[in-house]
């Protein structure tokens, strides 16, 4: 990174925090700290849910996942826009009505103070560790470009959102998330042209797009019913839908969000233009990803993308088979271009197009095999090192393909979705244990003052505890699939709970209860046997939540007195 880089991201970074507690500064009372006075629009409500849920783990961790598998990945989120609609018509005004501080305040108005705790304790334990990887994963950058100590940069980089979350709460998370929207969308279409730019002059969009069709990277739709495999279309429809009814509807770090729209238009609208606009977001960020790797078919790319872990790995036994896999991949990358140049001549006949295609795919099995040796030389080698190395593929093309400038301001786009989603999180964190464990257990008689005041104290805790977990964190395969795994197996258990309290009158407070409890264990039991993709385990536990406690109700509790309607 050049001097300029540097001006470019602390510039931005500085920016946000000092505008973010500059424009919120001196808020009292809980309307204001937790809410944000309720006056935001439509388009600060869309936009702000889109930026907690696009955090740095998004854009660094996408790119790598589609340059290695294709864009399967968006069938991930084909369940949002549905469950957008639902939490529309279901959620939000029920929400409003109740002029609620945090989704779990309508569980004991439902059910009881058992229940509300339970279900808020569950948030507080995936959201306390997801707080943790979208600190640990911009760290992993920095460590990789400077040397710099990881956890310290855990430090720095929790502290930076910790500051100005404190002095202005939701109200700061909201107008501080807006610009970071515009710094992360300007940086990735940037970046898209100049890949684009950077492909030979003969290669077009139309030809780069065929070259990726042929590479097996625009296997968009998969309508097999293979339940080990994390992505097809009716893993998104069913348990994508599953998971975003329940992160959108039932996560504090989101539900606080719209809480803080002006009316439930307001807030229903920014949900629909989130559910309109996410999926072509998503789609453009795997584009950006698919582009990469057309862009190292005609430019040579290391066998393995972490190159910190690649310099030790030449330091060990391993260097001899390295070094001969590394002659292999730069044969293969020579044979493999100048096929790809053939094929992108405009003069080409069907016939020899399909030779071409078929011994394109041939080299591409070769490819893979090769990094696929090389993982295994570092999981044999360094086995304290982590061997997949997606989440660095698109760092590594910023910063030795991108001009000066543009290097800065994509990794500015990296730290603004970590600032923004962790801000979230934490905002998200603080409200909720001061709201439903504190005020509503600990200390139920203070005054407005103390509870912001309490609010701000947890909000440095709940930052502590991430930067904490952080430090002690590992990559997990792919960064943005440890995320969505840690909210898979909390979130059908949380979704079935209120899915009771909205739609099942019948089932009272000790079944419901008791059937989360058994439920949870029983997905926790399935995701360590690792029988079906995580995925579906939203759904499975949300269903189990349901089934059990009608069982429980109407077979051994038996008591079917209706409650009082809220």
């Amino acid at each position: 990174m050049g001097s300029f880089d540097w001006v470019v991201l602390i510039v931005t970074l500085l920016f946000i925090v000092i505008y973010g507690a500059y424009k919120t500064r001196g808020q009292q009372d809980m309307q204001s700290y937790m809410l944000g006075d309720k006056q935001a629009r439509w388009w600060t409500v869309g936009l702000s849910v889109m930026a907690t849920q696009a955090s740095a783990i998004t854009f660094m961790s996408t790119p790598g996942q589609a340059f290695h598998d294709g864009m399967g990945f968006v069938q991930f989120y084909f369940g949002l826009p549905i469950a957008m609609i639902i939490i529309c018509y279901t959620f939000i005004p029920i929400y409003h009505r109740l002029k609620v501080f945090t989704a779990y305040e309508f569980l004991e108005d439902r059910f009881d103070v058992k229940t509300r705790t339970l279900t808020a304790g569950l948030f507080l334990i995936q959201r306390g560790l997801a707080a943790g990887i979208t600190i640990y994963a911009p760290s992993i950058i920095l460590s990789t470009i400077l040397g710099w100590n990881l956890n310290l940069l855990n430090f720095l980089i929790g502290s930076l959102v910790i500051i100005y979350t404190v002095s202005g709460g939701t109200k700061a998370v909201n107008v501080t998330q807006k610009q970071q929207m515009f710094i992360i969308m300007t940086g990735m279409f940037l970046a898209f042209y100049i890949i684009l730019d950077s492909l030979p002059q003969q290669v077009n969009f139309s030809n780069a797009m065929e070259i990726a069709g042929v590479s097996g990277k625009l296997n968009i739709l998969d309508f097999s019913f293979d339940m080990e495999s994390r992505y097809t279309f009716w893993s998104g429809i069913t348990g994508g839908l599953f998971l975003s009814l329940s992160y959108f509807g039932t996560d504090q770090s989101q539900v606080q969000r719209y809480l803080s729209g002006k009316s439930i238009r307001e807030s229903s609208l920014g949900l629909i233009f989130n559910g309109i606009l996410k999926v072509p977001m998503q789609f453009f960020i795997l584009l950006v990803g698919v582009m990469v790797f057309v862009f190292y078919q005609f430019n040579s790319s290391p066998v393995f993308f972490n190159a910190k872990t690649l310099d030790k790995l030449k330091n060990t036994e391993a260097s001899v088979p390295l070094s001969i896999l590394e002659i292999k991949n730069d044969s293969v990358f020579h044979a493999k271009s100048a096929l790809l140049y053939q094929l992108s001549s405009s003069n080409i006949k069907k016939e020899e197009k399909a030779v071409l295609n078929k011994e394109i795919v041939e080299l591409n099995s070769v490819e893979k095999d090769i990094r696929n040796q090389t993982r295994v030389l570092v999981e044999k080698h360094l086995p304290d090192e982590e061997s997949n190395d997606k989440d660095y593929v698109f760092i590594s093309f910023i910063l030795a393909h991108l001009p000066k400038g543009l290097i800065g301001l994509l990794l500015a786009v990296i730290f603004s979705a970590a600032m923004s989603s962790t801000a979230s999180e934490l905002n998200a964190l603080s409200t909720t244990t001061t709201v439903d464990i504190y005020k509503r257990i600990i200390n139920p008689t203070g005054n407005d003052k103390h509870y912001v005041f309490s609010t701000k104290m947890l909000t440095i805790l709940w930052g502590g505890i991430a930067i904490t977990f952080a430090c002690f964190g590992t990559l997990f395969e792919n960064l943005i699939q440890f995320v969505n795994i840690i909210g898979s197996v909390f979130y059908g258990t949380i979704l079935g709970i209120f899915l009771v309290a909205f739609y099942f009158r019948t089932i009272k407070a000790n079944a419901v209860f008791i059937a989360a409890l058994i439920s949870e264990a029983i997905v926790i039991a399935i995701f360590i046997s690792d029988v079906v993709g995580y995925l579906w385990l939203n759904a499975i536990g949300c269903i189990l939540v349901i089934s059990i406690g009608l069982i429980l109700q109407h077979l051994i509790l038996k008591d079917k007195s209706d409650y009082e309607s809220i």
